[in-house]
């Protein structure tokens, strides 16, 4: 339920628009780099007026990740529900290309890491696993991701409104990784504790396993949540309003 970045490109649509984070000039990545930062260590809690919504507490939708079909001798479905996000406010944004003054020319990009992330929530289990043994549990769930990095490609067409270019993207390519999953899940057996705790040890001994076999659901997780925050923020927030006039700059 990696959904983690979303909030990031938003904030550095943000940060040329903010009056108190330095606007940049048209393909500045190194201002835009800066800008970004110092808006994500300034505002944790979002700007509202620009649409800005919170970094530190970040809500996501019930997430299925695993959905097999219930026949033969082994099935899982996992959905993870009422899942809160922490630790984005953290983040920092390592490179940024692209931006130019027309934004269509080249890709966007946008790479960062976050040291920790803790994913908290409930889960919803079912299946037949582990030598025919029946699954039907729900709990609680917590993950925590150390050093998870991100990357954005992205390419983006403007439309005009009130003589003004607002983009939308039309093409998106999500890139994640990371150094460390952990994860505890409550309840897993209800009426064997101790299989529940064997389970657990099972999971945080083989993530990287696990990883490799969520990781294209985790993407379209983080794809979806990514898109329909940025939309939102470049419907309310004109391209053209981002960016200092177009002068020259320094590297």
């Amino acid at each position: 339920t990696i959904i983690v970045k979303s909030q990031y490109f938003d904030g550095i649509i943000c940060s040329f628009t903010a009056n108190s984070v330095e606007k940049c000039h048209f393909g500045d990545t190194k201002c835009i780099k800066e800008s970004a930062n110092n808006l994500i260590r300034r505002f944790p809690k979002g700007i509202p007026s620009i649409g800005l919504k919170p970094l530190d507490v970040v809500h996501v939708k019930d997430t299925v990740l695993v959905n097999d079909p219930q026949v033969g001798n082994a099935w899982y479905y996992f959905q993870l529900v009422n899942q809160i996000n922490y630790g984005f406010e953290n983040a920092t944004i390592t490179e940024v290309n692209g931006f130019d003054e027309d934004p269509t020319s080249s890709k966007i990009e946008i790479k960062g890491i976050i040291p920790r992330l803790v994913y908290k929530g409930n889960y919803v289990a079912k299946g037949r696993m582990l030598w025919m043994v029946d699954i039907n549990s729900t709990g609680d769930s917590e993950s925590e991701f150390f050093n998870f990095f991100f990357e954005f490609s992205l390419k983006v067409q403007t439309e005009y409104r009130n003589n003004k270019r607002y983009l939308k993207i039309y093409h998106l390519i999500p890139n994640v990784g990371l150094d460390r999953w952990i994860m505890w899940l409550d309840n897993f057996f209800p009426e064997n504790s101790d299989l529940t705790i064997l389970i657990n040890k099972i999971f945080n001994a083989n993530w990287v396993e696990f990883w490799n076999e969520l990781e294209k659901p985790i993407l379209e997780i983080f794809t979806s949540v990514f898109l329909s925050i940025v939309q939102n923020t470049l419907e309310n927030v004109a391209y053209d309003d981002m960016f200092l006039s177009n002068k020259p700059f320094k590297d």
